[in-house]
């Protein structure tokens, strides 16, 4: 089943950060197009800045900029399609290698907020070890299954979260009061108390993602 997730990705030499870093009050994001080459390294960007000049004072020693054309400027806010340099930290590649899309991209902190739209939970992970390869920060905001594709969703669970959490709810961990301990619960699958805590905690968050949150906020 195809996953829809967030996740949000820092490093030094991922694209613009240079730029992000020094300019705190700047809000980037790239603009959907329909380019999928694998191998490409000229996106156009949506930048919103007060002051041009210095924006493109930054972009001229951004080490990731390799080069960069004005298309629009109005408002406080232009259009431009910027070339990466060979050393730019780029994750749109491996996103196209597992057939997966780039929903929606803005900068956010020192780094990039994604949104992607994955064939399935492999995906994911194999974008996890391109990142961990790459030394990029990678940290997973939200994950919920997609239930248009005809399977059973995961309300953004993995296999463990939905143990833990069915094996917490069966034994009545989440009654008033509890009539199972969390040393009890984790016992029951042979976990810590600490594994079993973090298990459920993230795997709560996961489900109040997918499931009761706005999932544009």
């Amino acid at each position: 089943m195809s996953i829809t997730t967030k996740i949000h990705i820092e490093h030094e030499r991922l694209a613009l950060v240079p730029t992000l870093q020094n300019l705190g009050d700047i809000a980037i994001r790239v603009i959907t197009q329909g380019n999928t080459d694998p191998g490409s390294t000229v996106f156009p960007f949506l930048i919103e800045y007060h002051d041009r000049a210095r924006l493109e004072e930054m972009l001229d020693t951004d080490p990731t900029v390799q080069s960069y054309e004005l298309v629009d400027w109005t408002d406080q806010t232009g259009i431009y399609y910027i070339e990466h340099t060979p050393e730019t930290k780029l994750i749109s590649s491996v996103v196209t290698d597992v057939n997966g899309f780039l929903i929606h991209t803005e900068t956010k902190g020192n780094g990039w907020l994604v949104r992607l739209l994955l064939p399935d939970r492999e995906a994911l992970n194999t974008i996890w070890e391109y990142a961990n390869e790459n030394d990029i920060s990678l940290d997973i905001i939200e994950i919920y299954g997609n239930t248009d594709t005809g399977g059973e969703s995961s309300y953004g669970l993995t296999d463990e979260q939905r143990t833990a959490l069915t094996t917490a709810y069966e034994n009545g961990y989440f009654g008033e009061p509890r009539d199972i301990s969390l040393n009890e619960v984790a016992d029951e699958i042979g976990l810590s108390s600490t594994a079993m805590s973090g298990r459920l905690r993230r795997g709560m968050r996961n489900l109040i993602a997918a499931t009761i949150i706005d999932r544009e906020d």
